[in-house]
């Protein structure tokens, strides 16, 4: 037998009540985590999908010179970016903790 979803939350919302205060902070610490990572993860395929999109015309065995290029490039974009808007956000934290 199966067990909705919305039994579950109700299970692991009474089980939570059911820990102490340390505990419920490092659960909320590795759902936090788990959270970020799915974030990640999705962010990572989303941008796979358009660096492939705008690369590669035509799926083959070997990349060509110029989709090699053309994905270096698109990935190079991304990290960049990427480390652009970390940083901002670090400054932004770091700014409303003081």
């Amino acid at each position: 037998m199966r067990v909705c979803a919305c039994r579950r939350a109700q299970i692991l919302v009474r089980k939570m009540a059911e820990l102490g205060e340390a505990d419920e902070a490092e659960l909320q610490r590795l759902v936090a985590a788990e959270q970020q990572k799915a974030q990640f993860t999705a962010q990572v395929h989303h941008f796979m999908e358009l660096c492939w999109d705008k690369c590669v015309e035509k799926p083959g065995n070997r990349l060509d010179s110029r989709t090699e290029n053309c994905l270096s490039s698109c990935v190079d974009r991304f990290i960049d970016t990427t480390l652009a808007i970390t940083g901002r956000f670090a400054q932004i934290v770091q700014k409303g903790g003081q």
